[in-house]
């Protein structure tokens, strides 16, 4: 176990968490929101720091991130342990533990020891992904301290929900992340993931004060949130508060978990979705989980020629010179080198 970051110890022996927004009020020998911070005493602990439960070398293709350097490898890790609960979580197996399985699981493996197997895989960056790196920060902050003095980057695949005091501390070594804008709609927030919209929508802002490199995720699903309003709203939002060089990726759901009374989001409904990005003034959508379709291929905004050629989370062509367009010299947003 390691004493948690960012708690305040209250009356008696109750803490309340400041680590993400939930802020749980926690009593004596009770667990937080997410199942994997215990107070002991009127001391907030984490229960998975340093074990790990998954590792993996992945295209960074994978995240996922098209503007940061496309074609890499990015070591990929996690804990167990979620802060929501997603109906339709394709990694529900790690991520929704019972509370007698956390301290169980995965096997420890140091800050360091991640950083010397990233080197070693020749990656180029370490993610912190698959559940949601904000409930294992400890892990991940120290992770990424290292990380950034032996010259690879850091990647938050998030939910969104980090309070803005635990992101100030980590932004400074965070070089991208991609956030689940999962609806544009209190009651989806509410109903399907047990969180809200205007709290993951100033999270996100926090973000973008602090200069990290944003790409988004939305999960179309069929029936829940894949009208053309609410995609236009999430597109106007991205476009007005993120700026338009913020790629935006509109992923095909499959039925899966506790999410199973709706079909495959069809391809129709995705390339609708990107019609309407561009349509705000989006400069890149990216259609996701349909290999094969077109809509994973980036091209420069200004004279729309065909800058990387993707299939799946392959990269077949890269034509990128330093970050501009071959064809027209125009600058491509991203982080390049």
């Amino acid at each position: 176990m390691k004493e948690a970051m960012f708690y305040q110890k209250l009356d008696g022996v109750r803490v309340r968490c400041g680590l993400c927004r939930f802020r749980c009020l926690i009593g004596n020998g009770r667990r937080g929101h997410c199942r994997v911070r215990e107070n002991r005493d009127g001391v907030l602990y984490s229960l998975v720091y340093g074990r790990a439960v998954a590792e993996h070398v992945d295209p960074v293709e994978k995240k996922p991130l098209f503007h940061l350097l496309p074609g890499s490898r990015s070591y990929s890790v996690a804990t167990v342990g979620c802060n929501f609960r997603c109906l339709h979580c394709q990694n529900y197996g790690i991520s929704q533990p019972d509370e007698d399985g956390v301290e169980r699981s995965g096997s420890f493996v140091s800050p360091q020891t991640i950083v010397e197997r990233a080197l070693a895989s020749g990656c180029r960056s370490i993610s912190y992904t698959y559940t949601e790196p904000t409930i294992f920060f400890e892990y991940a902050y120290e992770t990424a301290m290292l990380a950034r003095a032996a010259g690879l980057k850091n990647i938050f695949v998030t939910n969104g929900y980090i309070t803005g005091e635990a992101l100030a501390v980590i932004a400074p070594f965070l070089d991208a992340a991609n956030i689940d804008l999962k609806a544009f709609s209190e009651p989806f927030y509410r109903e399907v993931v047990g969180a809200s919209l205007s709290e993951v929508l100033d999270c996100i802002r926090e973000y973008k004060k602090h200069g990290i490199w944003l790409e988004l995720t939305t999960l179309v699903i069929p029936n829940r949130n894949d009208s053309e309003e609410e995609l236009g709203n999430i597109a106007r939002f991205i476009a007005s508060e993120l700026g338009v060089e913020t790629p935006w990726h509109v992923t095909q759901f499959y039925p899966t978990y506790r999410l199973t009374d709706q079909p495959r989001t069809p391809v129709t409904t995705l390339r609708t979705a990107r019609r309407i990005g561009l349509d705000a003034g989006l400069r890149y959508v990216y259609e996701g989980n349909v290999p094969g379709e077109g809509g994973e291929n980036s091209y420069c905004h200004s004279c729309g020629s065909l800058l990387i050629r993707r299939y799946g989370y392959l990269v077949e062509k890269n034509l990128l010179a330093e970050g501009k367009c071959p064809a027209c010299g125009s600058g491509v947003d991203g982080v390049w080198s």
